[in-house]
């Protein structure tokens, strides 16, 4: 069984509320079996899921991987600044 203090080890800062909903949408679409990522953003249109970012628009394969891009390099950025283990 993991250690519980090793639960969010490789999380530099917390999910925003945005970054968690969208967590959790991409589950949901995972687990009907769906893993393109063209596909996924077609899902995540149809379901209504908003950017993390904050930002308006429709769901596309770019915008999927700007957003995914964007969450990864502020992660990696609170690494830098903070260490793990948020």
């Amino acid at each position: 069984m993991q250690d519980p203090a090793l639960k969010n080890q490789s999380r530099g800062r917390e999910l925003t509320e945005g970054e968690l909903a969208f967590a959790n949408a991409l589950e949901r679409i995972y687990e009907t079996g769906e893993h393109d990522f063209a596909k996924v953003a077609d899902k995540l249109n149809e379901r209504g899921t908003p950017r993390p970012s904050g930002e308006s628009g429709a769901w596309s394969l770019d915008v999927l991987e700007a957003e995914l891009k964007a969450i990864n390099a502020s992660h990696d950025a609170a690494h830098a600044e903070h260490g793990i283990g948020a």
